[in-house]
């Protein structure tokens, strides 16, 4: 957990971290502001699975954890931040400590100090809970946050926002929470000053941020409150460092670009583990397997600042959701009929919110990601794992049914609340473009097939020449539909209303342009294939073969994913050749950008030649040139390389599904591999991986793929590409 200033020095972010000898006992009760800790491991137990431990020990600065049940998120019960109780009684061991405190034992709270056998009362000290300096007053007892996100800039005013939860009974809500900002040049770090910023020069005046509660958590262990702070921030002549400070405790900050400039941003997907991956196989010499690559793009950012990241989906897994004691009716039913019977009960909808708010709140507070997304704004879209595996893609009756709706219902309300900040209840569903709270939401007309939310979209500005459209396609997601005409159409309608744009990136969680594997979609849905058989019988082993939802083969839901399965190849072509048009007629170029697949690779789409060469018009020149830049996975494990080896394999194949006058290609971006040795798999690389996006003057979108040297070693390869500039 990070100071603001730790963040920023060299020996925090040191790629050797371990245990350490000495504790630092200043550490703060808001998370993320203690870089040691993050390399600590001992009494608060071993990583397990989805994140958690084993023992969840005593509170402690990093861990300000949701009360998790039964383990079924990954761990015990873990801890809280200090309530309101423990704060008073320890300002008051410390107000009276002279003569009081001896003579009634030495006054502790939980953790502090204690007699040492012979008598002698040592004064308690902070230990790893809280800091006197840095404590917030009134005080919050902290499940999560806070966390940043970043919502996109209108007239030179920056929008974007905060927001932290809290456990009402442990805190102080006479008042309403608050956050100041003050505003500083942003100055690079050097060997000799590793700060980033001169404390003693502001830009604006300092600024008081009230909180707005958007939303009440009810359950067992008492209420929890979800508070916004919604910033609107005038962009300078100079790159700017907002520190900020909740009800006055520890000092953050983020970074805003200067004024006119194109943003520098950072793209990740697949945060989290698949069933049954062992994250310490992943973490090398840091305390978790999630955390490696995160540590590199913090230190990239500490080196060179992201004014935002994008989660491309996947920012977290629920697929654990199914192993909830309440679940097991629905997931052991023994045949589909009784699965899709399984009554949706008060026990079943109880267990499903708390296993969202308390899975939420540990992986978005805890490690690598957690000091992220509290010091580089996010900007998240979903993909089936941040409701449950596969989630839109299965048949209508298993969509339908009542369990399986609510599940993805209550995964999307909590996907809006934990990674937009917003409340529909609160923010409204007005499908009327520019009256959303959030400048950049684009809200569909209807609610979707399965869920009653409808569609959230997001139009994000990422500088004066750089616009994304992160299109929602979980919402109205069908087995053979992605996303309506309407909600395309509007999306393009005020797409067209930007003026100026020269790069527009498209933010699709699964890939467009990637390897088809059509032949083995066929055999897999094929009602009498014989894998699925056995598999439905558990024979040799085979059981894990079929899916929990409606015993179709497991990968099959994979498949039906992507967009160039059949149920979607006539929707997924349509899109290209509206994206064509949109491109020659706005004369600005095309790039998507996707994640779900855990391999780095970049295909392309281009115009047709029917000659030799396969590229007859200059890629500057063409407006059907378009990347599809695929970043995947920062955190999961990557696919087996006779896996890797068949994406490779199948992406040399040619394609003509689409018009003749079209053509697309996997492109070999990975001569050598991380080593430098010369690589077998030229079009897919299997290791983990995030992209760095920035802008060159000369019109170009470069896409850095960092690349996970060695598994678990916190350092990245480079393997840049650039979507030229339009030039039609």
């Amino acid at each position: 957990m990070p100071t603001p200033l730790s963040i920023c020095t060299p020996t925090s972010l040191k790629r050797t971290p371990g245990p350490h000898g000495v504790k630092d006992t200043n550490v703060s009760n808001i998370p993320h502001v203690n870089a040691e800790k993050d390399a600590e491991v001992g009494p608060e137990g071993t990583k397990k699975e989805e994140g958690g431990k084993e023992d969840a020990g005593l509170p402690s600065g990093m861990d300000k954890g949701a009360l998790e049940v039964n383990g079924e998120a990954g761990g015990t019960i873990t801890s809280p931040g200090p309530a309101l109780e423990d704060v008073v009684r320890y300002k008051q061991v410390q107000d009276g400590w002279s003569g009081h405190a001896q003579q009634n034992g030495g006054l502790t709270v939980p953790g502090q100090g204690q007699a040492d056998g012979h008598g002698k009362v040592e004064r308690p000290e902070l230990g790893r809970h809280w800091s006197v300096k840095d404590r917030m007053d009134p005080h919050l007892q902290l499940m999560c946050g806070p966390l940043l996100a970043y919502y996109t800039v209108k007239d030179d005013i920056w929008q974007g926002a905060a927001m932290v939860v809290v456990r009402d009974d442990g805190s102080d809500l006479s008042s309403a929470p608050y956050i100041t900002l003050t505003f500083h040049p942003h100055t690079p770090p050097t060997h000799d000053d590793p700060s980033i910023h001169d404390p003693s020069i502001q830009l604006l005046p300092s600024e008081t941020v009230q909180s707005r509660r958007i939303h009440s958590y009810s359950s067992r262990d008492g209420n929890m409150s979800f508070f916004r702070f919604m910033f609107e921030i005038p962009l300078q002549q100079v790159q700017m460092v907002v520190r900020y400070r909740l009800n006055g405790g520890a000092e953050m900050d983020f970074v805003v670009p200067q004024r006119g400039e194109n943003m520098r941003w950072a793209a990740h997907s697949c945060n989290g583990f698949s069933s049954g991956v062992n994250p310490d196989e992943f973490k090398g010499n840091y305390p978790s397997g999630y955390d490696p690559v995160w540590e590199d793009l913090l230190l990239k950012h500490h080196e060179k600042p992201f004014h935002c990241m994008v989660g491309g989906g996947d920012q977290i897994y629920c697929d654990a959701l199914t192993r909830e004691p309440e679940m097991q009716p629905w997931i052991t039913a023994p045949d589909r009929k009784s699965k899709l019977a399984t009554e949706l009960t008060d026990v079943i909808r109880e267990a499903v919110d708390r296993f969202y708010f308390n899975h939420y709140c540990k992986i978005f507070r805890s490690n690598a990601f957690g000091r992220a997304n509290s010091t580089i704004p996010m900007v998240n879209m979903l993909d089936d794992h941040d409701l449950i595996d596969g989630f839109g893609t299965y048949d209508d009756e298993t969509q339908a049914s009542p369990v399986m709706s609510f599940v993805g219902s209550r995964g999307y309300f909590w996907f809006l609340l934990f990674q937009l900040f917003v409340s529909d209840e609160v923010d409204g569903v007005d499908p009327t473009p520019n009256t959303h709270t959030l400048k950049s939401m684009i809200i569909g007309d209807e609610p979707g097939p399965w869920i009653p939310f409808p569609s959230h979209s997001l139009l994000v500005y990422l500088g004066p020449k750089v616009t994304m459209l992160a299109l929602d396609c979980r919402a109205e997601r069908k087995l053979n539909r992605i996303c309506t005409p309407q909600t395309y159409a509007k999306a393009f309608a005020e797409v067209r209303k930007i003026q100026g744009i020269v790069q527009l990136v498209i933010l699709l969680g699964v890939p467009i342009a990637y390897p088809r594997m059509s032949f083995l979609e066929h055999f897999l849905d094929f009602k009498y294939n014989p894998l699925n058989i056995l598999a439905r019988h558990n024979a040799m082993g085979l059981g894990g073969m079929v899916n929990k939802f409606n015993q179709a083969s497991e990968l099959l839901d994979d498949l039906n994913d992507h967009w160039c399965a059949n149920t979607h190849k006539k929707e997924r072509n349509w899109l290209v050749l509206e994206c064509q048009k949109l491109a020659r007629e706005q004369k600005f170029r095309i790039t998507f950008l996707s994640g779900d697949v855990h391999l780095a690779a970049v295909g392309c789409l281009f115009t047709f030649n029917k000659g030799k060469k396969r590229h007859a018009v200059k890629p500057e020149e063409d407006h059907r040139y378009m990347l599809n830049v695929v970043t995947s996975a920062i955190v999961n494990t990557p696919p087996p390389p006779g896996a890797a080896k068949m994406v490779a394999f199948l992406g040399k194949n040619k394609h003509r599904t689409l018009p003749q006058d079209t053509d697309e290609m996997m492109i070999p971006l990975f001569l050598q591999d991380t080593d430098g040795s010369k690589s077998k798999l030229k079009t897919a690389l299997n290791r983990r991986n995030y992209t760095a996006v920035e802008y060159n003057s000369n019109g170009e979108l470069v896409f850095d793929i960092r690349v996970e040297k060695s598994q678990g070693a916190g350092e990245t390869v480079s393997y840049p590409i650039k979507a030229p500039a339009p030039m039609w």
